[in-house]
């Protein structure tokens, strides 16, 4: 990829990307219709999803659940990409059934995250 593709893909993002390791845990049905869970960590994230290692073989559109064992919250996704096969796994690409920046718990969010709701308290 060019600079020029590059830089025009990263303008049509929705969200910046951040590079960090985070655990998480998957669950969902494998390529085989197969239930499975399985700890892993995050290569990438961004506000609408991210990227991270599978062991287990997964199809292009598989829904996934996502947990967050800091906090415990769930995430449905849906995975948007398969890359390549490693000793860690293979690269999957997951995306948020809604949009969710808070659930990887990342406390220096670029500007373009969108902000938590402000509750103010009743008076």
């Amino acid at each position: 990829m060019t600079t020029t593709e590059n830089q025009a893909t990263e303008q049509q993002r929705r969200s910046s990307r951040v590079f960090t390791r985070i655990p998480v845990r998957a669950s969902g049905k494998n390529s085989d219709g197969r239930k499975f869970h399985e700890n892993s960590q995050t290569i990438v994230i961004n506000a609408h999803g991210g990227l991270l290692y599978l062991q287990a073989p997964i199809a292009l559109g598989a829904q996934l659940v996502l947990i967050n064992p800091v906090t415990e919250e769930e995430q449905e996704c849906r995975v948007v990409y398969l890359g390549d096969l490693s000793d860690k796994g293979t690269r999957i690409g997951v995306e948020f059934l809604s949009p969710s920046p808070h659930f990887w718990g990342v406390d220096f969010t670029p500007q373009d995250w969108p902000a938590r709701p402000t509750v103010h308290p009743a008076h």
